[in-house]
This record gives structure tokens, C-alpha cells and sequence, in this order.
């Protein structure tokens, strides 16, 4: 009661003071939505959700071949923007996005309304990506393949194929026994595990038979190599974990990004698509962009 006596008891010149500063606080948060935020090196965007299509081989200017995957955006939306703040008072920012559409039958009514929300279809996949304050991204936005530059980084995350159980020599390359004289039907056996007496038994750890594959497994460091624009497709050099037709994550390279800032962007490019890269963005672009070998002295062509 007496707090409610004190707040009755307020001047009007702290009334009015407190009403200027809100207003001052609203008038700057307007001032800093109008401003267009820009690219650095500190920067994180948002990934992508793509398809992972298949493998095939490119070669560069010298005649060397080489192995890229084909990574294929399916109608990749964002769904929403997420702040929270943590247990130590610093915020949380991230960007939600869906890929790949699903009939409306097929979809729970929980997420059917969620979608609507958003103003985007029922999609397969949801996933969402931290970002920085400055790179959240309005709802119903379309990504493309315009998101990344020839010649950057990314890492793409995705499951690795389930091999089952399998033994020592596939699973941990182990060499095995000799395979002519000597050994009795255990040649791709392991051998010795542990020791005698002393400890007694096997050390945690040991690499020994067991279920291979089926884990998150994170492809670092991949190179761009070309980007098109008209089918939205992503040719990373290497190969990405997953299956042909899997869902993989697609993201700028954490550590290319924290580590080098001068060799985050390839030469002749000044910065990335920032917050995103949109499907407008897309189509005032050449429909094929590619990178390509260049001397020291010579801009990057893309």
C-alpha cells in the first residue's frame, strides 16, 4: 500500500520527465530500424536449409579436376526472429527458417498455425540459426542461392549415413591379423583390447566394433565454387555428409569467419548480401556465378 501511495504521490515534472525519455528511447529505436545494417567481419547471418542433390566434377583454369556436391534451396522461407535473454543477462537473437513444402494434411495444427502466422506454406523442416542483433530477417522472406558468394567458406552440417554395426578394419581402418599363416579364422578380428591383471580391463575409449555412422557430422571449410541463381544451387567443393536427397545446413564458416578476417571474402568482393540473400536479389544477378583461378595481382571474376 505504501508503494501505491508513493507512485499516487509522483510529481507531474517526473511524469513529464519519464514520458521524454520514453519518447526519446522510441524515437532512437525508430532512428536505428531506419538504419541499413552492413556486413563485417564480426557479422553472422543466417544459414540456409538445402537439399543435398549429388556429387559431379568441375575443373578450373589450369585443367585439374576436381569433386564438388550440388546443394539445392527448396523454397526456403524464414518463420520467425527469436530474442530471449539468458540466465547472464545477454541476449539471444535468432532467425527460424523452413524449407521444403508439405501438404496441409500432413501438417500438425500447431504448426499449421504457426505457418500462417508467418505467412509462408507448411513446410518439412525447421531449424533456426543464431545470428547477430543487426541480421534478423523480416518474416516470409524467400532465401535463394544469392545468400553466398563464389569463393567463400561455409560449413555445411548435416546426418552422416548409417552404416550399422560394423568391425574394427571399416570403422577405424585397423589393419587386422596376417592373412596367411598363423591365424584361424580371425583375420579382420581387432586383436588384443586390454591388458592382464593389471588394470584388468578395457580403458574407456577403446576403438572396437560398433554402430557406424548416423551422427551429426559438420563439413568445415568448404569452398563455394559456383552459384546458380536460376535453379538455386550451391556447388561446394568436397563432399557433405548425408545422402542424395537429404536436408543439410548451410552456413557461413565459423572459423574462416572469427580467425582470418582478411580472407573471409574472396578478392574483387567487398562484402556478402547482408542481412540475406533474397529471391528479389536473385534475379538482379547473372543466373551463373562462378569463381575462378586468378593471380595475386588480378581481381577475383565472378
Amino acid at each position: 500500500m505504501h508503494r501505491v501511495w508513493a507512485l499516487a504521490q509522483r510529481s507531474p515534472l517526473y511524469t513529464c520527465r519519464k514520458f521524454h525519455q520514453s519518447v526519446v528511447v522510441h524515437a532512437e529505436a525508430e532512428s536505428s530500424t531506419s538504419f541499413v545494417a552492413k556486413w563485417t567481419p564480426k557479422s553472422i547471418r543466417t544459414g540456409v536449409i538445402a537439399r543435398k542433390r549429388g556429387m559431379t566434377a568441375m575443373w578450373d583454369e589450369h585443367g585439374a579436376r576436381f569433386p564438388v556436391t550440388v546443394l539445392q534451396l527448396e523454397n526456403c522461407q524464414v518463420t520467425a526472429n527469436i530474442t530471449h535473454a539468458r540466465k547472464d543477462n545477454s541476449e539471444y537473437h535468432a532467425v527460424q527458417v523452413a524449407a521444403s513444402d508439405r501438404p496441409l494434411k500432413t501438417t500438425t495444427k500447431q504448426m499449421s498455425g504457426h505457418f500462417k502466422k508467418a505467412g509462408v506454406p507448411p513446410k518439412r523442416l525447421v531449424k533456426e540459426f543464431p545470428v547477430t542483433p543487426d541480421a534478423h530477417v523480416p518474416l516470409g522472406t524467400t532465401l535463394s542461392a544469392a545468400h553466398f558468394v563464389p569463393g567463400q567458406f561455409v560449413d555445411v552440417v548435416a546426418n552422416s549415413i548409417g552404416k550399422g554395426f560394423q568391425g574394427t578394419m571399416k570403422r577405424w581402418n585397423f589393419k587386422g591379423l596376417r592373412a596367411s599363416h598363423g591365424v584361424s579364422i580371425s583375420h579382420r578380428s581387432a586383436g588384443a583390447t586390454g591388458a592382464h591383471q593389471d588394470p584388468g580391463r578395457v580403458w574407456p575409449g577403446k576403438k572396437m566394433a560398433g554402430r557406424m555412422g548416423g551422427k551429426r557430422i559438420t563439413a568445415q571449410n568448404l569452398h563455394v565454387v559456383r552459384i546458380d541463381n536460376a535453379l538455386d544451387l550451391v556447388f561446394v567443393r568436397g563432399c557433405v555428409p548425408g545422402y542424395d536427397g537429404a536436408h543439410v545446413l548451410v552456413r557461413d564458416a565459423k572459423k574462416k569467419q572469427r580467425v582470418l578476417y582478411e580472407k573471409v571474402l574472396p578478392k574483387g568482393v567487398l562484402d556478402l548480401p547482408f542481412p540475406a540473400g533474397t529471391e528479389e536479389l536473385a534475379k538482379t544477378l547473372p543466373a551463373y556465378r562462378r569463381c575462378t583461378v586468378a593471380a595475386d595481382d588480378e581481381p577475383l571474376r565472378t
